[in-house]
């Protein structure tokens, strides 16, 4: 069973940087990330509409390339998570959690038994298509897969101390737009609820002991988030890196001297 280097720091208190793709599902893409010095590609499912086909070939690329597969399913149940698994993924991201039972359905379907209720299926992708013990095998993948609930709601924030407070729930997400509309203010992330609200999210991830994840716009933005303790970062996601730097590219090409 593979290791994940990612969950690895972020429960050693490290940071991790990567970047969420919705479109370009090429088998470049995970190769490029990788020689770009992305940790991690976190492939939606939620958005994108992206089929499970689509996730396991990315799936492929990505360890082959050396980064960690992380994917956002369409919601946190059961059926939509552990074939996810089985192809491959190390690192399940489930959007609206918002109660404490919600957290321990992601982490049912996340772990084998005993702490958890995930179905055994081996010698397929997840394993590498090897044989070996049954029980390494399990054993192995609790300790790789990545559980990550994404809370993007007041409710979810009320909620947030009991849902860090599961066991098996590794980290924390701040779903930065859908919070913002979930209190009325769309996008508006200056505006003083919002900002309660995540500084709200983020204390109560600290008392849990548990890090934190954010999509960033920018570098800049990134790095000024995990000086504010968020430890697992995406840089944008594909599409708005490439519309951000062809944008600055062709202004220059066309900026008059």
């Amino acid at each position: 069973m593979d290791s994940n280097p990612v969950r690895a720091k972020l429960l050693r208190g490290e940071s991790a940087i990567g970047v969420m793709a919705f479109e370009f599902f090429t088998p470049g893409l995970a190769p490029v990330l990788a020689a770009a010095g992305a940790e991690f590609v976190l492939l939606d499912m939620e958005h994108s509409g992206a089929s499970i086909e689509t996730i396991k070939a990315q799936v492929g690329f990505a360890r082959a390339a050396g980064i960690v597969p992380m994917v956002r399913v369409p919601f946190g149940l059961h059926h939509l998570i552990t074939p996810i698994l089985d192809v491959g993924a190390l690192g399940i991201m489930a959007p609206i959690i918002e109660t404490r039972a919600q957290a321990e359905a992601l982490v049912n379907a996340c772990r084998y038994r005993p702490l958890g209720r995930r179905g055994l299926g081996f010698e397929i992708g997840h394993d590498r298509y090897t044989g070996g013990d049954a029980l390494a095998k399990m054993t192995a993948a609790n300790e790789v897969i990545l559980t990550i609930p994404l809370i993007e709601s007041i409710k979810g924030v009320d909620a947030a101390e009991e849902i860090f407070s599961v066991p098996g729930i590794d980290m924390g997400w701040l779903g930065h737009f859908d919070l913002s509309d979930s209190l009325d203010r769309p996008g508006n992330f200056l505006d003083p609820t919002y900002l309660a609200a995540v500084a709200k999210l983020k204390k109560a991830a600290k008392a849990a002991g548990k890090p934190m994840g954010w999509v960033a716009p920018n570098g800049p933005s990134a790095r000024a988030a995990i000086a504010e303790g968020f430890s697992c970062v995406c840089i944008g996601h594909e599409v708005s890196v490439l519309r951000s730097a062809l944008t600055r590219e062709i202004k220059a090409a066309l900026a008059t001297s």
